[in-house]
């Protein structure tokens, strides 16, 4: 099966394309990527121009990869978003489990509820309990008491649903899957062990800096605020009086967290923002690190407040992988072990994928992941099993039915 991955961000549109079998066997058949001033801080300033861009990456990629595109998986950044928890429980009074109760649960919760101008992205089970324990799914034809399902539902405006939308309908493009963002850098990075055990996934991005909390093989939180590394490099032209493209250049080769004493001593000439072209200054390493930390410290902090802000650090989750273009600051994963007080590693997609170096890249963490998203792992299938079930005639049969919408 060819599977199509889109990514539209704020400094660079992407697209793969693989031949898809399993999540563990995946042929990258084609992926590109160029940069994109279109879109700035996630609102399309150039209609036109990005239409043309996105016609021109898909040929590319259609050439590249020898298939025909016609349907793609799209990353939508976590923007005019609401999160929402919500549970839903039962009292069974020592009876077998059936699908009618867990379709009662389901029914009987805000599962169904749409809310006016915003579409769901994200609404699924994050937990099941039986009898006040945790279980990681609840299983039928076991008799129980009581039985309890959390969920966690995200919507996003519609505006945001419909400017895609319509980009794509333009180029006659069907979007099978809207994901949201943190959860395709999520999927690419962290491997089977991490997301049973409990890993928070950091994407720190171009203009968004993205969170994701996986326990017990559950994506049970999501969200993402806007600051990213484009911050810090904004800070540094300022703080220097240099230009945008020579402060992206001072971050990536000098820019670090921590400093030594030998930073003082080491001196970089960097363009001067004048009417002269060949006007020149000295700054020292040090002079860099202390325009970069405050930014990259508030931004981890503000990560954490957020986590706090929904009682996921009493959870106590040791585990915690830093990607995106922002994860290769030199010293950010100590920084973050600190903050974090977690174990800390940088991600880049799976090796199983065999990138090109080119693309190997913790900042491709996002378009990678929209080919190994697999909408079943996001969706309560019971819903759709229970589908199948004949419904039965007579009196009794037909109160049994109307039970599980009840």
């Amino acid at each position: 099966m060819i599977k199509v991955g889109i990514d539209i961000g704020n400094s660079k549109l992407s697209c793969i394309v693989s031949n898809y079998k399993d999540k563990k066997n995946i042929s990258i058949l084609s992926i590109k990527s160029t940069p994109s001033t279109n879109i700035k801080k996630n609102i399309i300033l150039n209609y036109d121009n990005l239409l043309d861009q996105i016609k021109s990456l898909i040929i590319e990629s259609e050439k590249n990869s020898q298939t025909k595109i016609n349907s793609v998986n799209l990353n939508l950044p976590l923007l005019d978003h609401k999160i929402n928890y919500y549970t839903s429980e039962i009292f069974l009074q020592n009876e077998k489990i059936s699908k009618l109760h867990l379709n009662k649960l389901v029914n009987n919760s805000e599962y169904f509820n749409k809310e006016t101008d915003y579409t769901d992205i994200f609404n699924n089970i994050i937990s099941n309990e039986m009898d006040k324990k945790i279980v990681s799914d609840i299983p039928l034809e076991v008799f129980a008491e009581y039985l309890k399902i959390n969920f966690l539902k995200i919507n996003i405006k519609n505006k945001i649903i419909n400017n895609f939308s319509n980009l794509f309908n333009k180029i006659n493009i069907n979007i099978e899957n809207y994901i949201p963002s943190p959860i395709s850098s999520s999927l690419s990075v962290l491997s089977d062990d991490e997301k049973k055990l409990g890993t928070i996934c950091l994407d720190l991005g171009h203009s968004n800096t993205s969170i994701v909390i996986f326990d017990n093989n559950k994506c049970v939180y999501v969200d993402s605020f806007q600051i990213g590394s484009n911050n810090i490099t904004n800070d540094i032209a300022k703080g220097t009086s240099t230009t945008i493209s020579s402060a992206e250049r001072l971050k990536t080769l000098y820019g670090s967290i921590h400093s030594s004493p030998s930073d003082e001593y080491e001196i970089i000439e960097i363009p001067v923002i004048s009417s002269d072209k060949n006007s020149f200054k000295q700054i020292n390493r040090i002079t860099l690190n202390s325009i970069i930390k405050p930014r990259v410290e508030e931004t981890l902090e503000m990560a954490w407040q957020k986590i706090k802000q929904y009682n996921f650090h009493y959870k106590k989750i040791k585990n915690v992988v830093v990607t995106g273009g922002g994860s290769q600051l030199e010293g950010i994963d100590e920084y973050v072990k600190m903050i974090f007080s977690s174990n800390v590693r940088i991600g880049k997609p799976h090796e199983f994928l065999n990138l090109v170096k080119e693309f190997n890249k913790p900042n491709y963490s996002d378009v990678v992941g929209t080919i190994i998203y697999d909408k079943n792992d996001f969706s309560v299938n019971f819903l759709s099993k229970s589908s199948n079930i004949k419904k039965k005639y007579g009196i009794s049969g037909f109160f049994s039915w109307l039970d599980q919408y009840i």
